[in-house]
């Protein structure tokens, strides 16, 4: 059966309802699917975009976890599939659908619990993916594999070093990739057989048959010593008792004439996501979202054009290796480095280095940022300065390892009062 047809006989199932700790202040308001990325996107909006660019057209998506946000976000930019054409798009939110007692109390119990309505529109094949990572992948050619091998789960995979795995699932394959052991974050993970420095880290994507998948989520559902999780109790026992295989990353990324090598990021910690925004004000990223073949599909806000204002020695509107979104204001202010989101007004004789702002920001004038996160919606006052003292910079804001600080209202009200 060719891809093409294969692809319309499947669900796209987007595990969406993680709180993304690590983010810190940055998910106080929403999940960490809902993260503002790249100027325009949300998280979410990488995985959602392959599975439409790679010809699916049955969509879920399990929330949980201060769910507005992202929820506002899928129906204001998610709503153009139409059943007449055989296409749905299902926000499936956590709501005690099995028992009283219970939430999503893992990621297969966020699928579990939702059998009935998957059940309704009959799909073959079930691919879960996670709604927090960053790239690029044609997820027709992961199922090509999986049906072609027969396996019972065909789990994405990407290289890592050894020494960085112990935060992943990883797997232990021979020389066909087939799967003979699989691991939650270990603390000495395995290498793979040819390059025992590397290991096969899972992306937290995998295809099942449907029925397969509902078979092994209902015997999962009935063990009372699960935690009811894909990494931790579906994906292991399956190993054990079937035939699960790997699939590289690296067989079916999708990649531009600009880009060299497959990219994945997960922007789960503050040093990472601040790092993967300013990545994209290279001269030539090494994340090409300007690839028209291959679209980030978003909800595109209503905005007038950035402007550029004031032309006169120390008071001139400028920006030098940045991206500044519709709506925007530089009002006599100089941006390097920097990454905008929608509708940002940045005041006369502000200076803003390497900095990423989330929507309708107002910057004060003589303010002064570097390395920085700005959360949506923050008022910086005038002549504020972060990212030239360190040690005032951790006290008055969330500041990491490698000196990045997160600015929210909330922490620019305690400075003020």
């Amino acid at each position: 059966m060719p891809s093409t047809a294969l692809v319309r006989q499947a669900m796209a199932y987007v595990l969406a309802g993680g709180r993304g700790s690590r983010l810190f202040e940055l998910t106080d308001k929403r999940a960490k699917p809902a993260v503002y990325f790249g100027g325009k996107t949300r998280i979410i909006d990488f995985a959602l975009s392959n599975a439409l660019n790679s010809g699916i057209r049955r969509f879920a998506v399990a929330t949980q976890y201060k769910a507005h946000s992202l929820i506002r976000h899928l129906q204001n930019g998610w709503n153009f599939f139409r059943p007449e054409r055989n296409e749905s798009f299902d926000v499936l939110p956590a709501s005690q659908r099995v028992d009283e007692h219970h939430w999503y109390r893992g990621t297969a119990d966020a699928v579990f619990q939702n059998i009935d309505i998957i059940e309704s529109y009959g799909p073959d094949y079930i691919i879960v993916l996670a709604g927090d990572h960053i790239y690029k992948m044609d997820y027709g050619m992961m199922l090509r594999q999986h049906v072609d091998t027969r396996a019972d789960v065909t789990v994405g995979c990407i290289e890592v070093a050894r020494t960085e795995a112990t935060g992943f699932g990883v797997m232990r394959v021979d020389e066909q990739d087939r799967i003979l052991d699989f691991v939650e974050k270990p603390s000495d993970p395995p290498g793979l057989p040819d390059r025992p420095d590397r290991a096969l880290a899972s992306m937290g994507i995998y295809v099942f048959a449907t029925e397969v998948l509902f078979e092994r989520l209902r015997a999962d559902a009935a063990d009372p010593n699960s935690s009811h999780d894909f990494g931790k109790d579906i994906i292991p026992a399956m190993v054990r008792d079937g035939n699960a295989r790997a699939h590289r990353f690296t067989r079916s990324c999708v990649r531009s004439r600009a880009e060299t090598e497959p990219y994945w990021r997960d922007v789960g910690t503050l040093d990472a996501y601040w790092e993967a925004n300013i990545d994209l004000t290279d001269t030539v990223p090494a994340l090409d979202i300007y690839d028209k073949s291959w679209p980030i599909w978003t909800y595109a806000e209503i905005t007038p054009p950035a402007k550029f204002v004031h032309n006169v020695e120390g008071r001139r509107g400028q920006a030098f290796s940045s991206l500044v979104s519709g709506g925007c204001i530089i009002s006599g202010a100089t941006l390097e480095r920097s990454l905008l989101f929608t509708g940002v007004h940045v005041h006369s004789w502000a200076r803003l280095e390497r900095a990423v702002v989330l929507p309708y920001v107002d910057i004060g004038r003589h303010a002064r940022l570097k390395d920085v996160i700005v959360d949506r919606g923050v008022r910086i006052p005038p002549g504020l300065v972060v990212g030239e003292d360190p040690e005032e910079d951790a006290r008055r804001f969330r500041r990491t390892e490698r000196g990045v600080c997160l600015i929210t209202q909330p922490m620019i009200d305690r400075v003020a009062g």
